[in-house]
């Protein structure tokens, strides 16, 4: 991203931002009837939904059941109309499988699965535009959606992305700080989109 000026000399970012300063976030819970529990997420111009469905009996093989605590299947996708380029994303796409991967790891180690043996709980989580920082949109909107399904967790999940640009470290990136900054994963990070 050469020729991009990603921090003013004033400190400022290309959004207005401080280096420090998250964007703006916006949540609704219950935007699903439908669902046990949904939340949309909005964070900057990052904009996810998730639905949360359960717990409810093991759906597909039985092999899938555990007899002390209940399984989470968790289910990333992005729209078609998410980012500026138009790109029909299958269900099975590398990226997809390996968010839906990390989501299942987050709330495995979240939800007090114990409680609900041999059953499912089901996360779809989608995101509708695209800005950076989808994987933290995702997890605080999941987290947000088994709240409002009722689902007890250890402790509430939330996310936020951080990064440098050139020695100045950077707090909730945008998708062209992702794209044209030097990225660092820490303890609550998501890898660049």
């Amino acid at each position: 991203m050469a020729g991009l000026e990603l921090l003013s000399d004033q400190g400022y970012r290309l959004d207005g931002r401080r280096a420090a300063e998250l964007r703006k976030v916006q949540a609704r819970m219950g935007v699903f009837a439908q669902a046990d529990g949904s939340a949309y997420m909005e964070q900057g111009n990052t904009r996810a939904l998730a639905v949360v469905y359960g717990p409810h009996e093991v759906r597909g093989s039985r092999s899938k059941t555990l007899h002390d605590r209940a399984v989470i299947n968790c289910q990333y996708s992005m729209a078609t109309f998410s980012t500026a380029e138009r790109k029909r994303r299958p269900h099975g796409d590398r990226k997809s499988s390996e968010m839906s991967l990390h989501l299942k790891q987050t709330f495995e180690a979240a939800v007090l699965t114990q409680l609900y043996p041999r059953s499912q709980i089901d996360i779809y989580v989608k995101i509708l535009q695209s800005d950076g920082g989808n994987y933290s949109a995702c997890v605080n909107a999941a987290t947000l959606a088994l709240v409002d399904a009722g689902i007890p967790m250890r402790d509430y999940v939330c996310a936020c992305t951080a990064g440098f640009v050139e020695d100045t470290p950077l707090a909730d990136l945008c998708h062209a700080e992702e794209s044209g900054g030097r990225y660092h994963a820490g303890p609550g990070t998501a890898a660049p989109q």
